[in-house]
């Protein structure tokens, strides 16, 4: 997994399809529910006539730390949900998740650092989750 101020990122040994599957299953472990979709190659095509790879977008939501996110400072709603994408770029998959942390520090509030590390943490096991067995160390049995 590759982390950037940006996302948490790592190329899948899965299929797009099965990525998606992956995902949705990795946040409901976490406890994040899906509150949108944006299929963006569907809208490129609809929009621009642009033909693309598929691209979806998950707006995720851990209710519990959203709330505290709200309750420390409102304007934050801006900056939710968690958007967590899922690509085929090159030929491979790839599953990006936002990266909280730095969001949040952004407002620079200090009750917040602790909502993004919380859901950074659940928001990395869920890309790490969705790298697929053949990526994953020791995966060969070795």
């Amino acid at each position: 997994m590759k982390e950037t101020n940006v996302a948490f990122e790592a190329v899948s040994a899965l299929n797009f399809a099965e990525a998606v599957a992956q995902v949705r299953k990795a946040l409901a472990a976490e406890g994040f529910g899906v509150l949108t979709e944006m299929d963006v190659q569907a809208t490129m095509k609809a929009k621009l006539g642009i033909e693309g790879q598929p691209y979806l977008i998950l707006g995720a939501c851990h209710p519990q730390s959203a709330h505290r996110a709200l309750a420390a400072a409102p304007q934050v709603g801006v900056l939710l949900p968690c958007n967590v994408a899922v690509s085929v770029e090159g030929g491979r998959t790839v599953v990006r998740a936002m990266n909280p942390e730095s969001v949040m520090g952004i407002v620079g509030i200090p009750e917040l650092a602790a909502v993004g590390a919380s859901v950074g943490a659940a928001l990395r096991r869920v890309v790490v989750a969705c790298e697929g067995p053949s990526l994953k160390p020791g995966a060969d049995g070795a």
